[in-house]
């Protein structure tokens, strides 16, 4: 099963997620071993950030001391050691933890895989296990292999969707063994927008009663209190698309049904992740505080669904 163990018998509605702690966080992703909470977010080697209650945590480390070597092969000018926009999923067993290896506003870029059997850094068992490159992306190419997001569909088929800018988001089929992209597979476009610069990333899928939902981010990260991001989603019967939003407007074409724009103190909310447990859902992303002068800042909070199978947040 896939996501099966981290949230299964959860209700996110039940938990009080009035943030405290350690929040500094950047396109964070969270799951659940045991009776403990993680966060994976971009930072040095991957940040990782733990909870007991879900409202209260702190800073644990991260997964690389340094860049991984084969990294360098991809994307020879990085220099720092920052690792973007993780991904954790629970499936078969392992958790699988995608990357991403860029400099910023380039499209020179590369998706690497870490696994473990555990979150757990007490456990006997932690150990990150470096899959190395899953793909990559040149000057050459019209998009950028960062901001990845593994779903697996409801036939058990496993793919990734990621991407930013350029000509937009995309999906690959991968293959369930490697968990890498299968030989031969195609690359799909997913959402696009129709006006240059391209600004739309991040995406993540999910499954619910009948539909995968896309979620994206529009706009411009990364600029404290100047940020514009902010958090869309369509849906489609089919996980390869098309996705529309809530007034029949193709993501390919710009469409997407705004869930959060962000307020006068939660400036530019986005790159955002979304759970499922039971009939509770859960949305993950940062947003700039305009009270600590623009810090990117960890926001988790209950996402509730329409009559008409539309998510929103209060």
């Amino acid at each position: 099963m896939f996501n099966s163990k981290p949230f299964e018998g959860i209700n996110f509605y039940e938990i009080d997620w009035n943030l405290k702690g350690q929040l500094w966080a950047h396109d964070p992703v969270i799951s659940r071993e045991g009776d403990c909470w993680y966060v994976f977010h971009t930072g040095r080697g991957v940040q990782i950030k733990t909870s007991t209650d879900g409202s209260n945590w702190k800073a644990i480390g991260s997964i690389f001391e340094s860049l991984p070597e084969w990294s360098k092969e991809f994307v020879p000018e990085k220099e720092e050691d920052s690792l973007w926009a993780p991904d954790i999923s629970y499936y078969n067993g392992i958790y699988y933890l995608y990357y991403s290896v860029s400099t910023f506003g380039k499209n020179t870029s590369a998706i690497g895989l870490v696994t473990n059997t555990t979150l757990d850094p007490n456990n006997p068992d932690y150990k990150w296990v470096d899959k190395g490159h899953v793909i990559h992306s040149t000057e050459n190419d019209d998009y950028n292999a960062i901001d990845p997001n593994l779903i697996v569909d409801q036939q058990g088929q496993p793919w990734l969707n990621f991407g930013s800018f350029w000509s937009g988001n995309k999906l690959i089929k991968l293959d369930p063994e490697t968990m890498k992209p299968q030989a031969g597979a195609e690359l799909l476009g997913i959402s696009s927008r129709t006006e240059q610069p391209n600004t739309i990333e991040a995406p993540f899928i999910i499954y619910r009663n009948g539909y995968y939902y896309q979620f994206v981010s529009f706009d411009f990260c990364c600029r404290g209190v100047e940020s514009t991001y902010n958090i869309v989603v369509g849906r489609s019967k089919d996980i390869t698309g098309t996705y529309v939003d809530k007034e029949g407007v193709s993501m390919m074409q710009g469409g997407g049904t705004s869930i959060d724009t962000g307020d006068d103190r939660w400036i530019g909310p986005g790159h955002c992740a979304v759970y499922l447990s039971g009939d509770s859902s859960l949305l993950v992303n940062h947003a700039y505080d305009a009270l600590e002068e623009g810090k990117p800042t960890l926001q988790i909070r209950p996402l509730y669904w329409d009559s008409e199978g539309w998510p929103y947040v209060k």
